[in-house]
């Protein structure tokens, strides 16, 4: 076993483009896919027809063999790759970004030819999302029904993952000071409490937002109450969860509030409000809902990257 020499790091060296690659496996910690959300997307041609269009974007591929390393490749402007028509058979074919390196697979010489290119695997399995024995990262799958030339956009199931996708976490906590009931026009959806709203900056490159939010010590009293409550960020309302209490006397509840959505693209790099709702329903109890002293609201926000 020998040590592979750092790649640029030392004058006059010479240095391998195996260790180029094992830099590059390094610094992605191990994984392999597109760079960013919108990078090598698989659409239709411009004009339906027996291709499709390969976009902008860049990708980390993993050799298959043993510290063989990682490759990066980068696509600018939209690359068309052709796909041969159907006859009397219906055919599933993977789209891939693919490497044949001549040291380790395959006869290309680098010198003349691209090692890097985007294949059409046909014929595979309707449910193939990859393929072990070559160096290669999956874009999508396409299903073509039978005597079919024209690549549509429902024949296209994007298979892309990103590498290394961002995430950004926030923690928000309220203890509200004032004893606060539900505003008094029931029947209708109204912010509560009015400590639980945030002004929230979205990241640019976030594409799903998880939200929950924990409202613990709430104060029961004075009969049954049945309520709704919600969070809503922007103009996206989050389904309900039900507050149900059949109790008389005096009590302390709690409730868990939670959502995760695809973040419409007019809300990354924005600021946009978080708050609290509920609705309370008087024709299933006439009770009051409070916070109050020994309330606690909790609200984490995580902002995810994905393929879009």
């Amino acid at each position: 076993m020998t040590l592979v020499q750092p790649p640029m790091m030392v004058r006059g060296g010479d240095h391998s483009a195996r260790a180029m690659r094992l830099m590059i496996r390094d610094l992605a910690r191990g994984r392999q896919g597109i760079a960013e959300a919108g990078d090598l997307k698989v659409r239709p041609l411009e004009t339906p027809g027996p291709g499709v269009r390969v976009g902008d974007g860049s990708a980390l591929i993993h050799g298959v063999r043993p510290w063989q390393g990682a490759y990066m490749q980068s696509n600018i402007g939209d690359a068309v790759v052709d796909v041969p028509p159907t006859g009397p058979f219906a055919r599933t074919d993977l789209l891939v970004l693919r490497v044949e390196d001549p040291e380790y697979e395959g006869e290309r010489d680098p010198r003349r030819e691209d090692i890097g290119y985007f294949q059409l695997i046909q014929g595979v399995d309707e449910d193939t999302t990859a393929l072990r024995e070559m160096t290669a990262i999956p874009l999508a799958r396409i299903i073509l029904p039978r005597n079919t030339a024209a690549v549509t956009a429902d024949m296209i199931t994007d298979l892309r993952r990103i590498a290394n996708p961002r995430t950004e976490r926030t923690l928000l906590t309220v203890h509200p000071k004032d004893t606060e009931k539900v505003p008094a026009k029931h029947g209708q959806w109204a912010n509560w409490p009015k400590e639980a709203a945030w002004d929230v900056d979205v990241p640019a490159w976030a594409t799903k937002a998880t939200i929950v939010v924990s409202l613990s010590g709430l104060r029961a009293e004075a009969g049954n109450i049945y309520a709704e409550l919600r969070t809503r960020l922007g103009e996206h309302n989050a389904p309900p969860t039900v507050f149900d209490d059949d109790g008389t006397s005096i009590r302390r509840a709690g409730v868990i509030l939670a959502d995760a959505f695809t973040l419409p693209s007019a809300y990354r790099g924005t600021r946009q409000h978080l708050a609290v709702q509920i609705n309370q329903i008087d024709k299933y109890g006439d009770g009051d809902l409070t916070v109050a002293k020994g309330t606690t609201v909790t609200a984490e926000i995580v902002f995810t990257e994905g393929p879009v």
